[in-house]
């Protein structure tokens, strides 16, 4: 059987109606045409990780880190083509 891939939206969307209580979890299993065992799922990790959401993520802070390195590197290599191209065209003159 394959294994479908639900976006992270719908996960939420589904999760969000399913934590409001005005439907039972088959009910809405149904509707978006999901076993009730995959919500289940779905709901027992939104509740597991739901504090990492207002929580001070590291994952976030060791991508803005790498985001901020491969920043400094491209300004970097755009200024040693700028100079390749300044000795290039001195050498073509």
């Amino acid at each position: 059987m394959a294994k479908n891939s639900y976006s992270p939206n719908f996960k939420f969307k589904v999760v969000l109606e399913a934590l409001k209580g005005d439907r039972k979890n088959v009910e809405i299993a149904r509707a978006y045409d999901i076993h009730p065992t995959t919500l289940s799922n779905w709901k027992s990790e939104f509740m597991d990780k739901g504090p990492e959401v207002f929580g001070d993520d590291e994952t976030v802070q060791e991508y803005e880190k790498k985001i901020s390195d491969l920043e400094q590197m491209l300004g970097k290599k755009e200024v040693e083509i700028a100079l390749m191209r300044n000795i290039y065209q001195g050498f073509s003159s």
